[in-house]
């Protein structure tokens, strides 16, 4: 495995919150965390400085037509993926294997709206046959941090804004590594500017999010329904990190 030496005798430092962190995104098929499909992934861990210290990129061939929408934003083609990409089974297998292992040696998971990418690919390890990842843990979302502790600052918190707002750069959006290196960039910024408002645990952070993220749902849901855009029986899940 790519990370053996980084999992092997890892202990986290006492006085910070993020020391290592495995940084986590995946560029897919469509947006259905059910149905879509993995088209490339990216897994790194960086230092406590934000840079590189190991990682591993993945392009699959999903099984699937991409459609021309998601070509668009992630640059793949079907015919790229059907010549360049590696079967689908063993690619989720590798990736599963990998944040197991790195989630067991206590390395948290940024990954920016990690529902997304987590429960995506709870559903496609489902699809093949392999054994998912049911409760991730300690993952961290920068998205649902970002929106806890600064929740009244206007404008949208797509992943190029928030990381332009903590001066974090991202040059090459919907790439899986840069998207994946700046979600890590930037709760590393958010640890440091904002740490007398977080919890001093990664468990206790961990737990923060999943109560934050249902908050942050809900509060959306009665602004849909407020504005007519959802009816009363409607609403938002805000499950967290897998829906």
């Amino acid at each position: 495995m790519a990370f053996d030496d980084i999992v092997a005798g890892y202990i986290p430092a006492a006085d910070s919150l993020l020391t290592r962190i495995a940084v986590f995104d995946l560029e897919t098929t469509g947006v259905s965390t059910r149905d879509d499909r993995v088209v490339t992934a990216y897994l790194g861990v960086l230092d406590e400085s934000g840079s590189v210290i190991e990682e591993r990129r993945w392009l699959a061939n999903p099984g699937i037509e991409i459609p021309a929408g998601a070509t668009a934003v992630h640059g793949v083609t079907t015919e790229r993926a059907r010549a360049e990409g590696r079967d689908a089974r063993e690619v989720v297998g590798e990736i599963v294997a990998d944040l197991r292992a790195l989630l067991a040696a206590g390395i948290p998971v940024v990954a920016y709206n990690a529902a997304y990418d987590l429960s995506l690919l709870r559903h496609e390890a489902i699809r093949h046959g392999l054994d998912p990842i049911e409760d991730p843990s300690p993952v961290v979302d920068p998205l649902v941090i970002d929106k806890k502790v600064d929740t009244y600052r206007r404008g949208k918190r797509t992943l190029d804004i928030v990381a332009a707002h903590y001066g974090v750069a991202l040059l090459d959006a919907h790439n899986a590594a840069a998207d994946a290196i700046a979600a890590g960039r930037i709760a590393l910024a958010l640890v440091a500017r904002f740490a007398r408002d977080l919890p001093a645990t990664l468990p206790e952070l961990h737990d923060a999010q999943v109560t934050w993220a249902a908050e942050q749902a809900a509060d959306l849901t009665r602004y849909f329904v407020k504005v007519g855009k959802f009816s009363p029986d409607e609403k938002i899940d805000g499950s967290w990190p897998i829906k």
